[in-house]
């Protein structure tokens, strides 16, 4: 396991996602996950006041930091885990969080404060948006920007005032680094200019979708990423699951995300990624990745982990033998053959949901 440098933080190049945990995950298998990660060298987690998610409800908002929460008090070993929370923009599936107040200058320190309690810890070591105030690109919003949703200087506005709030809070010692999730170029340059305005935390980390079946990351974020220091914590490296090749010839195993999304009324497109493109893309990653030797899935994270910007992949499993199967992939290395035919692979299925 290599390490990342977050500002003051020093993580390792995978990152345990916890989505699930409370919902599909149950209690102890969560625990089991996350004794798992700790034997394999994954101290750095992620979560969200919103989560468990796939659906998010109002029972069950705030489960997975809970359960994390009941991790550390069970085990004794907060002080070995960088955790990693976000708090909820307004709308969409935060509709739950805080009665659906989202992050505002005079809010972000009591969203701070509710996440430290069901965590059962202090501090949090790295506090992300969730989603930007004004829209995001993310969620498949690439394809439909709408640049009426706010002027430039009202949105400058809000970042000065989160920037000032984050500042207190971190001289408070609640939060040590901030970071973003699902945000732009544009937008990533903006929260530092703020903080460079007002004295508030740099942002050290950004949170978007990433893997090779949803490179959009590639064009102008990755440059930022590089130049900047700002790491990409790559979420959906299986594209919702594509990439395991499960759901080829139109199939939907029980218990998978689609199929849980199905029972509950949804359309079961994982969040739109399951088109005829994206299907066609993921059964071709799989042909690939057999013609290399590899797991379809212990490619994709092999491919998060070799970028030339620092890039580090979520892994997140509903049960723990999905998690032994991540783990069992983590010596995967790509070679300069392998690059160059997956390079081919991205021209052929550019950005297919």
């Amino acid at each position: 396991m290599q390490t990342f440098k977050l500002g003051g933080l020093t993580v390792p190049d995978v990152c345990l996602g916890t989505m699930t945990y409370g919902n599909a995950t149950p209690r102890e298998d969560a625990f089991a996950q996350m004794d798992r990660a700790m034997d394999a060298g994954i101290t750095f987690w992620d979560t969200a006041e919103m989560y468990p998610v796939n659906p998010t409800t109002q029972e069950t908002y705030g489960l997975s930091e809970i359960i994390i929460g009941e991790w550390f008090a069970r085990t004794g070993r907060r002080g070995e885990v960088q955790i990693a929370t976000k708090a909820s923009g307004r709308g969409g599936s935060g509709r739950f969080s805080r009665n659906d107040a989202g992050f505002e200058p005079g809010n972000i320190e009591e969203a701070v404060d509710l996440s430290l309690e069901r965590l059962q810890t202090e501090v949090i070591d790295l506090y992300q948006l969730h989603w930007p105030k004004r829209g995001t690109y993310g969620f498949r919003g690439n394809w439909t920007f709408d640049p009426s949703t706010s002027s430039k200087a009202r949105v400058e506005d809000h970042m000065n005032g989160i920037s000032e709030a984050m500042a207190r809070i971190v001289a408070a010692g609640k939060v040590r680094e901030f970071g973003l999730s699902n945000e732009t170029a544009w937008g990533t340059m903006s929260w530092n200019a703020a903080a460079d305005r007002t004295g508030g935390p740099r942002v050290v980390s950004i949170q978007n979708e990433y893997g090779p079946l949803h490179r959009l990351y590639d064009t102008d974020m990755a440059e930022v990423g590089q130049k900047e220091g700002v790491t990409l914590l790559a979420y959906s490296p299986l594209a919702a699951g594509l990439l395991t090749g499960k759901y080829s010839g139109g199939a939907t195993p029980p218990g998978s995300r689609a199929a849980v999304d199905v029972e509950h009324g949804g359309p079961g497109n994982l969040g739109a990624r399951r088109t005829d493109r994206g299907v066609a893309a993921a059964n071709d990653w799989v042909a690939l990745a057999r013609d290399l030797g590899h797991d379809p899935v212990h490619l994709a994270i092999a491919f998060v982990r070799a970028r030339p910007f620092p890039a580090i992949p979520i892994i997140g499993a509903t049960t723990v033998t999905q998690l032994d199967h991540l783990l069992a992939g983590l010596d995967v290395a790509i070679d300069a053959a392998a690059a160059k035919q997956i390079d081919a692979f991205h021209r052929a299925h550019p950005l297919p949901f």
